[in-house]
Order: C-alpha cells, then sequence, then structure tokens
C-alpha cells in the first residue's frame, strides 16, 4: 500500500477521534521563531487540518499540501470558515508551490511516511532564506510503564503492520539542521481522559489498525474492550501524552 493511500477507509475516525493539537504550539512558534500573521504557511502531509486549523486560527494564510483525496477532502470543507486556506493535491517531495514562497513549512504527524531525503531538498526550495521547518508530533506517551506495554502489545500483535512501521514514528530524532542556523526541541507532556467510543475510535484512525471485515479486526476489538475494561476508571481511560515540537531554521542567505 502506498503511503498515501494508508488513511483511504478511516478518514472519520480520524477526524473525530484523533488527539487535537494544543493551542500551545503556536505559543512555542511565536517565542522560538518569531511567527507572525503576515507569516505564510505550508502544512505539508496536511491530513484533515488539524495543525493547519491552529494557524488559520492565529490569523496567517495557509497552504494545506495532501495527496490523499479522502483526507483532502475534509480539509477542504474548512475553506468556508477559513478563506486564507487552500488546499493542494500534491505530496511532500513535489509540492507544487513557488520557489521562495513560504515562511514556514509545517509537518504534523506525517514526516515519518515522507522520503526524507527528497522532502527536506522540496522543503528548502519553497521556503524563503531564513524559513523555519517545524515538524509537530502529538501522540501518547511511550514511557514504558505496564499500561503503555500493554497497549503497545495489542498494535503488534493485532495491528496489520504495526511491527513493521513503529521505528518510523520517531524518523525525525536525530535529524541535523540542513541549515547551520538555530533549531530547537520543546516538549510538553499532557494527558487524555479517553471514553470507550473515543478509545476505540482513536486506535482506529491509526493506519496500523485492521479495518472491519480483516481477520484480526474482531479479536483486536475485543482486547482493546478487555484493556479499556482493566486500565478505565469510571467509564474513563486516562492516556499519557507528549506534544512535541522540533524546528530548525535555513540559512539567512541562498548558497
Amino acid at each position: 500500500m502506498a503511503n498515501e493511500d494508508r488513511f483511504t477507509g478511516r478518514v472519520a475516525e480520524y477526524a473525530k477521534y484523533r488527539m487535537r493539537y494544543p493551542a500551545s504550539v503556536v505559543a512555542v512558534l511565536r517565542e522560538r521563531c518569531g511567527l507572525v500573521p503576515e507569516d505564510a504557511i505550508a502544512d505539508v502531509g496536511a491530513g484533515t487540518g488539524m495543525l493547519a486549523e491552529l494557524f488559520l486560527d492565529a490569523g496567517n494564510r495557509v497552504i494545506a499540501v495532501e495527496p490523499n483525496s479522502d483526507m483532502r477532502l475534509v480539509c477542504e470543507g474548512l475553506v468556508a470558515r477559513y478563506p486564507k486556506l487552500r488546499v493542494v493535491d500534491a505530496a511532500a517531495e513535489a509540492t507544487t508551490l513557488d520557489d521562495a514562497s513560504i515562511d514556514m513549512v509545517t509537518v504534523g504527524r506525517a514526516f515519518h511516511w515522507f522520503d526524507r531525503d527528497r522532502a527536506l531538498a522540496e522543503f528548502r526550495r519553497v521556503l524563503r532564506p531564513g524559513g523555519w521547518v517545524v515538524l509537530v508530533a502529538n501522540r501518547r506517551e511511550r514511557v514504558m510503564d505496564d499500561q503503555a506495554r500493554e497497549y503497545e502489545a495489542i498494535l503488534i500483535e493485532h495491528g496489520t503492520d504495526y511491527a513493521e512501521v513503529r521505528g518510523g514514528y520517531r524518523s525525525f530524532e536525530g535529524l541535523k539542521p540542513y541549515g547551520d542556523e538555530e533549531t530547537f526541541d520543546v516538549r510538553t507532556p499532557g494527558e487524555e481522559q479517553l471514553t470507550l467510543e473515543e478509545f476505540l475510535g482513536q486506535t482506529q484512525s491509526l493506519s496500523v489498525t485492521p479495518m472491519p471485515g480483516h481477520p484480526k479486526y474482531d479479536v483486536m476489538q475485543r482486547a482493546l474492550r478487555e484493556f479499556f475494561a482493566k486500565w478505565s476508571k469510571e467509564g474513563v481511560l486516562a492516556l499519557r501524552t507528549n506534544c512535541e515540537v522540533v524546528g530548525w531554521r535555513t540559512p539567512r542567505e541562498r548558497r
């Protein structure tokens, strides 16, 4: 399956149940990058537009680049509320954007699906000198306590290909700035409070979970319900989360 097709058929769950990005992301970028409402942002691998909404609410013009047609359709639905949003059918490695036309490239929960070297070269092309690349990951904390280990084991045993792809989820770790300017890494811990419906829906929004009709679907659903019954209190499951914002600045002059 091509990476851009991995969320086809599960966009409804993604849009409804996926963890939202905290507003603190914008505050971090204002402090670390000098983000202002006049900056033009390319949100690459934009999905349904969750990260783009933060910047639109802050007054920025956003170009959402998304190759998956189901995801893109949901994102296009935001245009009625946000006239500063433009949605583009393109990939991270070939965005179709003009040279040196963007102040900041952002990527949320998608960088691990890109061809890293080609995508970074494309980001360099579309960014103005001194522009920023910012990667945002908002996800469950993977520090391995008993609860986290048990959930991870369910994904490995019953997921379609989680064991093969999970290493890539941290693909931005160890990235060296391709410019020799500023860089930063800000991590903010948090917690989700999920009902059974929300927990099942969020898990089903992952690209590695079996869809209805798949041989593993029913057994995974049983395992998830047993997990929820074991770890929830009064019908609510608490999951530790971590929002990480990684950024680096391109050279201020073209080389």
